[in-house]
């Protein structure tokens, strides 16, 4: 493995007199009654990553029962739910309020396909002004871009960041995966460029795009990453950094490595047959040793 990349000094070093609120109060806007593991795992990788504090949004029932589990870091915002044990619609105005008090949010991890949830996603994707990782189910909930009348991609707020796999991405451009993979670098700066955005196209050699036309492709990371809550960990880390002052290239390129690199050294403890993303995240600080 090549010499490890160097962090940025505000995430090796911190100073003596800092206090929590420094390092950022994420707000994560994930889970439901099917996927609250997803919500958990992103919520972990976020701590693990240096945020100060972190808040998790996720459906009124499922945080009392996640009450007994969570850790005990991590703050709970209950809110409206809808019969499937999804986030409503509803909750928009309580969500909305909060965000204007968070430093970066996710939305995304575990939200699922309902249509209540999905339309709570596009009026938060308009209404946010602060970064913003959009992942998973977030995503899925923009539909294509490209069709008649899909605006919801011309204004993301500054300092987004989108993180699809080669179907996501599929669906948000109308381009089969097949041919996105053909040129993946291509697609991600295009897309990055057209909807002034940073796009993490993940997969083997991960691209970051930023619209300026800056991008990285990364060489950390195996195959045992491919399983379920990587991209959940991965979703975490990118905001913990975007809450640490990073902009959303560097905090997505800067994510992107050292999630593939505490991958790399999970995988040398556990085998990439046994990995887990638990394990990914487990093994952060090792990561962040070798890149100090």
């Amino acid at each position: 493995m090549s010499k490890p990349m160097r962090l940025p000094t505000q995430l090796r070093q911190r100073n003596p007199d800092s206090h929590k609120g420094d390092f950022g109060h994420i707000l994560i806007i994930a889970g439901s009654l099917r996927y609250s593991g997803a919500a958990a795992l992103c919520a972990k990788a976020v701590m693990r990553a240096g945020a100060g504090l972190v808040t998790l949004a996720m459906p009124a029932n499922i945080c009392n029962a996640f009450l007994r589990i969570k850790p005990d870091e991590l703050m709970l915002l209950p809110l409206p739910e809808t019969n499937e044990g999804t986030i409503s619609a509803a909750a928009y105005n309580e969500t909305l309020a909060f965000a204007k008090h968070a430093d970066a949010i996710i939305i995304g991890p575990g939200l699922s396909r309902n249509n209540s949830t999905q339309s709570l996603v596009r009026k938060l994707v308009k209404s946010i002004d602060k970064p913003l990782v959009i992942d998973a189910d977030g995503l899925n909930a923009l539909g294509n871009l490209n069709s008649p009348g899909n605006k919801t991609g011309r204004i993301f707020p500054e300092n987004t960041v989108v993180t699809p796999h080669p179907g996501e991405i599929a669906r948000l451009i109308g381009i089969p995966a097949a041919v996105i993979q053909k040129k993946r670098k291509e697609v991600a700066k295009n897309f990055a460029r057209r909807y002034n955005i940073t796009v993490v196209l993940k997969g083997h050699q991960t691209v970051v795009a930023s619209p300026d036309g800056n991008a990285y492709v990364n060489n950390t990371g195996n195959p045992g990453m491919a399983t379920a809550g990587s991209g959940d960990a991965l979703a975490g880390i990118i905001a913990a950094f975007l809450g640490q002052g990073l902009d959303a290239f560097n905090a997505a390129k800067y994510g992107v490595y050292v999630h593939g690199l505490a991958g790399d050294i999970a995988a040398g403890k556990k085998t990439q047959l046994s990995l887990i993303a638990s394990d990914i995240i487990d093994y952060l600080p090792a990561a962040f040793k070798k890149c100090s």
